[in-house]
């Protein structure tokens, strides 16, 4: 086999062009409502406390044509117990499927449209809802109610656009608590939630390129006002495949910053089975001879230290043995950072077998200290087996032993068409791990509960004339307004953008002034603990009302305001405390000659005295006398060597 591809820094992207990379995004996005979107429970309402539990099996369902989804079929496999955390103040009877949908939520339907058009889409004008398959559990119902609202939109990157495919409504899924064995336990105040999906098409060719689009997005629908932000409010899909390769979709990433090395990781995966499938062609193995023994190996194992096989043992399970004909150095061939083939094997193992004890399964191609190689030979002797082939021991209870095996075959049968089709789940590492088989179409069916529901253009129109400016036009206008760089994107991307732009318009106010003080230093207040949620829009509004009338007030803004949130006084006395008052030029002398005689300067240079100078009368007279007021009067009181 040819060598691995670089390191991940060292990764250019001429070296993503020539393995033809090809990702797309598909981005989960709940949108703030005060209801679910097809019951009238609250949103948004989340708590680890319960009043009851309720157990549930998944079984699949043939589709609209007579099929079953291979994804339904493989969570079928698991034999999975499905247990619901229920609290009776966030969920109903309709979550459990005892009584039908009410109407969609229509405010998270107007929000759907206007995002979409934001967004560029061709929209619909009727809505049909559908039936989208989940066997895992994480729906009670056994499928997810989705609408599309547009088609065909796009977005502006750089110098060309973003094509998006569609953009969906639809009900969000519990949040998971456990999945241990054949027990899955799932929490359900998430669960009905709505969400938009975002689909784009496979148009980015880096890594970097797909983070960027994915912050394009988070930062236009944030902008809005109009979605959930916080940990766990969007959730990330990554589509990535490469020349020869299948479309794999990586689930549930929720840092855009991991996105590129996900990407990286699984670019090199892929690679990596599209040389193991072209090695294992030039070594003879194909469908037609492709060959796998199995045996039970329990009376071979008895006296190993080997911890996991002893574990086993002790719990009367069983030892089992798979022998992969002319396999020889597959198991141990790189895949991923820090990962080799023998993973994928043991990933199916863990997930549709639920033998969820790792290590699961040991490879005669492992270098670290295991069973011995004496076992290993009375096994390699059991089997006839040759140097070529691999060896592959796996263990649990005889059923799910049974279940196991015939995954360790499946895989390695997979081997020879390079890269099967997957969702994989994300992983902090920047790796991935095998989740379910990739989802086909017959996992969609029509809803016969909810009939069709126009969506005229008049209501359009009417929606139309109240969308915020897309976050590409705003930017632009702060970047020639001259608000600095750092803080153009968290303007551009804040819900308060449309108020900050009315302040700007309607007053003569520095751009840079408002926005530093609009957010850069919330900023920094919330990280030094002080209760900033307390300046709302009112509250900015009266303050920067007094700003333009008196203009006076503005050495002072930033204490007015910090004041405000270590204080309970009005936000009114404390303006009346900081605003400017008369004072004399015989007063500002006389407060100088103490200053000297009781604080004298230590500095013997004139422009440092001058500044030691300002800086206590305007402590002195709380900072309510205009620094220009001062500045001559000192000055000249400095440069007369007016001291003594």
């Amino acid at each position: 086999m040819t060598e691995m591809m670089k390191p991940f820094e060292q990764m250019t992207d001429e070296d993503y062009a020539d393995l033809g990379l090809q990702s797309g995004l598909e981005i989960h996005q709940q949108i703030l409502t005060e209801k679910k979107l097809f019951c009238r429970c609250p949103a948004g309402h989340y708590s680890t406390e319960y009043d009851a539990e309720i157990l549930r099996h998944m079984r699949p369902t043939l589709s609209e044509l007579g099929e079953y989804d291979g994804t339904a079929l493989m969570e079928f496999k698991t034999k999975k117990e499905i247990i619901y955390q229920i609290n009776r103040e966030t969920v109903c009877t309709y979550e459990m499927d005892d009584t039908p949908p009410f109407e969609i939520n229509q405010s998270a339907l107007e929000i759907a449209f206007q995002i979409a058009m934001l967004m560029n889409y061709k929209l619909v004008n009727e809505i049909h809802i559908a039936r989208k398959q989940y066997l895992d559990g994480s729906i009670p119902t056994g499928f997810q109610r989705t609408t599309i609202v547009g088609v065909d939109g796009f977005i502006p990157y750089k110098n060309r656009n973003i094509g998006l495919i569609q953009l969906g409504l639809e009900e969000d899924s519990c949040r998971e608590v456990s999945d241990i064995g054949h027990r899955r336990v799932y929490r359900t105040d998430r669960l009905g939630m709505p969400l938009i999906e975002t689909v784009t098409r496979p148009e980015m060719h880096t890594p970097q390129e797909v983070a960027d689009v994915a912050n394009i997005l988070r930062w236009l629908v944030k902008s809005t006002g109009f979605v959930r932000t916080g940990i766990g409010s969007a959730r990330q899909d990554v589509n990535v495949s490469i020349k020869g390769g299948t479309r794999i979709e990586i689930k549930g990433v929720h840092r855009i910053p991991l996105i590129p090395l996900l990407i990286y990781n699984e670019a090199m995966r892929q690679r990596s089975l599209l040389l193991i499938r072209d090695d294992l062609r030039e070594r003879g193995i194909t469908e037609s001879t492709f060959k796998a023994e199995t045996a039970d190996v329990t009376h071979l194992m008895t006296s190993t230290q080997w911890d996991p096989i002893r574990w086993a043992l002790q719990h009367n399970e069983k030892i089992a043995c798979v022998n992969l004909k002319g396999y020889s150095g597959i198991l141990s061939y790189p895949t991923q950072t820090g990962k080799v083939f023998s993973k994928e094997i043991s990933d199916r193992v863990r997930v549709i077998a639920c033998l969820t004890r790792l290590p699961n399964i040991l490879t005669s191609e492992s270098t670290e200290e295991t069973i011995g190689s004496h076992v290993w030979n009375r096994i390699r002797k059991l089997f006839s087996a040759t140097s070529q082939d691999a060896l592959v021991i796996v263990w649990g209870n005889e059923q799910d032993l049974q279940t196991a095996i015939q995954e360790i075959i499946i895989r390695a049968r997979e081997a020879m068409i390079g890269v099967p089709g997957e969702t994989r789940q994300a992983l902090a590492d920047g790796t991935n791990g095998f989740e379910r088989i990739l989802p086909g179409p017959e996992r969609m069916y029509p809803d016969t509960d909810l009939p069709p529901l126009e969506f005229p253009p008049e209501r359009v129109e009417v929606l139309r004339k109240n969308l915020p400016p897309p976050i590409w036009e705003r930017r632009t206008r702060y970047r020639d307004a001259g608000i600095p760089n750092h803080l153009i994107i968290p303007i551009a991307a804040s819900p308060r953008a449309l108020f900050f732009d009315r302040l700007i318009e309607a007053n003569d106010l520095s751009p840079k002034f408002c926005a530093r003080i609009f957010f850069e230093k919330i900023v920094a207040w919330r990280r030094c603990g002080l209760p900033t949620e307390r300046l709302t829009i009112a509250v900015f509004s009266e303050f920067f009302g007094k700003i333009v009338s008196d203009p006076s007030l503005l050495p002072n803004a930033e204490r007015i305001l910090r004041q405000f949130l270590t204080s309970d006084e009005s936000l009114s006395i404390i303006i009346e405390a900081f605003s400017p008052i008369s004072i004399s030029h015989d007063e500002i002398l006389s407060a100088l000659v103490d200053i000297d005689k009781t604080e004298p300067p230590k500095s013997p240079q004139i422009e440092a005295n001058i500044r030691y100078f300002i800086g206590k009368l305007m402590k002195r007279f709380q900072f309510r006398i205009p620094a220009k007021t001062v500045l001559p009067i000192v000055g000249e009181f400095v440069k007369n060597g007016r001291r003594s």
